[in-house]
């Protein structure tokens, strides 16, 4: 429903990007009502950097958001033009699915999904201001003066509070290079008196696709049998294209070197830190002097759109010279530039002050989700709102708050590190930040997701059909596995479970040379079927091994840290680590085994004076059998 101006509401979602959609979605599918409120049709679902969704430890996250009844695994199946499994010559651990989107067919699916979403209404107008009264959020004023009343409020700002774009010496007011900065709401925002700073990001130039010689590019083809992200796609729907590799040359690093000081990021102009991991193009060339050269992808932002984005290739130099360094890449000497490159900074909000429902913990029923926690790509955005558009739902029904462990999904380690380490720089998913990855693959987002997002209420009944299937084929053939016998290279019949743990076997090709294995797989798309069983054979003996620590860290995320706790003067912790504690406040002992400086010997010491502080005031503190969510 669109735009009919409701005076009050469950839930209101300021902003309808990755981390809005959703929470929005998730929030209705709990029951609540909810008001989205974005500037216009034209702002849902965009892709304002590179239009694509996955990636290393991105596709997890992915995964994990389409098991619990999410929409981007969904919305990136239907729309995506090139797909590719990452990692493949690596452990299932690390397989990353990634997907190149029609950008605007994109943002067009998730318009039609939030229109037609039950509950949802979206009001196009610009959020004003936060109502707040007494610390207690109730509600949001726009810019044309309307006033909406909620209970909850999910904000998913982006780059637009206070945005500010530079391109060369020309910066000014903007979220995205052509939509106004949320100037009043950032103003808002900073009266709540909440830690925070400034952070930076940036685009690539866009080219036209006629103006490009493709045939001195290298062609980079997707996989001939795609992955898909979502567990309920059965089959892709539009054309597959290829895209291409360039490197740059010594021109374009001389080009770079000699207008430095024209660059907003070195003359002094941005203060706003960037990401480390995916540095701007001044940056590769000027930290790293000694590289020679640096790949670049072309990829179109969709099947009948003129752009191409050139990937790895952001920049904020003036426009004038970003076309001669665009120039100077083979293939691009004739290139017409679309837009150029620009950098934007803007403000955040340090996420150590929230807790793990994303609520912030000085203003109830507040919640941020996306870059507004200091956070980069679609993919953690997305997570995020689903976490915060959860629970502001739950809080608005007087239910229980629902968060992930980090033994349970990467969903979870994100929202951890966040709320107990905060942002130094924007902050991006890697698989090397889950302790227990073997656990949290790909394959599985389903088997370990699917029944917690059932119960809590995000996942509806077609999903729940086909994860039932599914799971029921998945246990019928881990006994086959166990059972059947196959001959192996020694000549030794032993069980085909046993067979797969030699890295040296795969399943697909014992299933050929094995007929009479008489496994149960997905006559659409078996390949999660066979992925799944593959690496739980091959992994075994690991995967019991991280399921032994979490059961013995289960402890930790049992014994709760009682509000009237006082960490001040615990004998046998440094003043700084006091400090960060009584700062961050942990919910429970697992948490506290998150803030950075933590030992496990000062874990231990925790566990040990809550429960002799619990002994003298009569308290438990073990939430073991109370049923209740999952803290960690």
């Amino acid at each position: 429903m669109t735009d009919s101006s409701p005076s009050s509401c469950d839930v209101i979602v300021i902003g309808a990007g990755h981390a809005g959609i959703e929470a929005a979605w998730a929030a209705a599918r709990l029951g609540a009502s909810v008001v989205v409120c974005t500037l216009s049709p034209d702002t849902i679902g965009q892709m304002p950097c590179n239009p694509a969704v996955g990636g290393t430890a991105k596709g997890h996250l992915v995964r994990e958001i389409d098991a619990l009844g999410g929409l981007m695994g969904e919305a990136i199946d239907a729309t995506g033009i090139q797909f590719r499994l990452l990692n493949r010559s690596r452990g299932p651990a690390v397989w990353a699915p990634r997907a190149q989107a029609d950008k605007r067919l994109y943002a067009r699916y998730m318009r039609e999904r939030l229109e037609g979403a039950a509950g949802v209404t979206l009001v196009y107008a610009q959020v004003a201001a936060l109502m707040v009264t007494e610390r207690v959020v109730r509600g949001v004023r726009l810019a044309d003066g309307r006033e909406l009343a909620a209970g909850q409020v999910v904000v998913t700002t982006g780059t637009f509070l206070d945005g500010l774009v530079h391109v060369g010496a020309v910066s000014r007011p903007a979220g995205r290079f052509d939509e106004p900065a949320a100037v009043e709401l950032a103003a808002s925002l900073r009266s709540l008196e909440l830690p925070g700073g400034r952070l930076k990001t940036g685009t690539p130039p866009r080219v036209h696709r006629a103006s490009i010689d493709f045939d001195a590019l290298t062609p980079q083809p997707g996989d001939e049998e795609p992955v898909p992200l979502s567990f309920l796609t059965s089959g892709l729907r539009q054309p597959q294209i290829q895209c291409h590799t360039v490197r740059t040359t010594d021109r374009v690093h001389h080009l770079v070197r000699s207008h430095i000081g024209a660059s907003p990021l070195y003359n002094g102009q941005i203060t706003g830190i960037g990401p480390r991991y995916c540095p701007s193009l001044e940056d590769k060339i000027m930290r790293f002097p000694e590289k020679e050269a640096h790949q670049l992808f072309l990829e179109p932002e969709g099947l009948d759109v003129d752009e191409v984005y050139i990937n790895g290739y952001s920049m904020s130099l003036p426009a004038e010279v970003q076309v001669e360094i665009v120039r100077a890449l083979p293939g691009l000497s004739q290139a017409e530039l679309i837009r150029p490159g620009y950098a934007v900074e803007y403000d955040f909000v340090q996420p150590t002050a929230l807790d793990h429902t994303l609520e912030v913990r000085s203003v109830a029923g507040l919640f941020l989700a996306g870059q507004i926690n200091g956070t980069s790509g679609y993919e953690e955005a997305a997570a995020q709102g689903w976490v915060a558009g959860v629970n502001a739902a739950l809080r608005a029904q007087g239910r229980a708050p629902q968060t992930l462990g980090r033994h349970e999904a990467y969903i979870g380690i994100l929202v951890d590190d966040l709320v107990t380490r905060g942002c130094l720089e924007p902050y991006r998913m890697f698989t090397s930040r889950a302790e227990h990855r073997l656990l949290l693959r790909i394959d599985n987002a389903d088997l370990r997701l699917t029944p917690r997002g059932r119960d809590i209420g995000t996942v509806g009944e077609e999903r729940w059909r086909v994860f039932l299937d599914r799971r029921g084929r998945y246990e019928r053939n881990r006994v086959r596995l166990a059972s059947s016998m196959v001959r192996v290279a020694s000549g030794d019949r032993v069980p085909a479970a046993e067979a797969l743990r030699n890295p040296d076997i795969r399943l697909s090709a014992l299933i050929e040379a094995e007929p009479d294995l008489g496994l149960e797989l997905d006559p659409v798309a078996p390949s999660v079927d066979v992925s799944s069983l593959d690496a739980e054979c091959r992994y075994v003996g690991y995967v019991r091994r991280q399921e032994r620590e979490v059961q013995r860290s289960s402890r930790y995320a049992a014994q709760r840290v009682p509000g009237a706790f006082s960490f001040d003067s615990l004998p046998g912790l440094s003043r700084e680590l006091q400090s960060r504690l009584t700062e961050r406040r942990p919910a429970t002992v697992a948490q506290a085994g998150s803030i950075p400086g933590m030992t496990p010997a000062a874990q231990a010491l925790i566990s040990a004076a809550i429960s002799r502080w619990s002994l003298s005031a009569g308290v438990s503190t073990d939430d073991s059998s109370s049923g209740g969510a999952t803290a960690e």
